[in-house]
């Protein structure tokens, strides 16, 4: 299991580092293009969501596919599986590194705030998930999906000077999405499965 981990997270270092690069680049257009907070916001808030419902359909349709498929337990893991790990990459991560390199950053749990918007679409993902449990996502949409929703966190609840703080915010793309894809991947399926075979080429989140 800890070998398989090791070699997952090796094998997600160039997706997530593209994601990480795009999405500096991203950001630093939108810092040069004098871009207002609630324009990053509007636009953080239509990523997030997007990530959540992508996270849902896979994270939903893996456990159906590989187990007993029990109604219950696919909503569970496909709720938490995509709401807690997207929020985590989200949001969480890139509070903490604001908060890090000391920037002043507002604390949002979307999932509580625009609760009428979040759970929504991750119950619309696990239904997708479940009743079509061959869904093929490629991993490589959902690291830019998630890395463009933590960059606009950034831009949207952290108010600086962000062109000189790219070298560090690119470690923190990078972070907040490597480890909880990973995560999603392979760790948290398995906790399910209970040893059944992931086959992980067949569904590549």
């Amino acid at each position: 299991m800890l070998k398989r981990i090791g070699s997952e997270l090796a094998r997600h270092v160039p997706f997530t580092a593209a994601g990480a690069v795009s999405g500096i680049v991203i950001m630093a257009i939108v810092v040069i293009a004098k871009t207002p907070a609630n324009i990053s916001e509007t636009i953080f808030y239509i990523l997030h969501p997007a990530h959540i419902i992508f996270s849902a359909i896979v994270t939903t349709a893996m456990y159906k596919r590989y187990s007993t498929g029990k109604l219950w337990a696919a909503i569970l893991i496909g709720y938490t599986g995509s709401i807690g790990i997207a929020t985590l990459s989200d949001a969480v991560v890139p509070y903490l590194g604001g908060e890090a390199i000391k920037v002043k950053m507002e604390f949002h749990l979307p999932f509580i705030e625009e609760w009428w918007l979040i759970n929504p679409v991750a119950f619309l993902g696990i239904a997708i998930g479940y009743l079509r449990p061959m869904t093929k996502l490629p991993h490589a949409a959902h690291v830019f999906l998630s890395t463009w929703a933590s960059l606009f966190y950034f831009t949207a609840f952290g108010a600086t000077n962000w062109m000189p703080l790219l070298p560090l915010v690119l470690l923190f793309l990078f972070l907040a999405v490597w480890i909880p894809c990973c995560f999603s991947d392979i760790v948290y399926p398995h906790l399910f499965l209970g040893g059944e075979g992931h086959h992980h080429h067949e569904i590549d989140h």
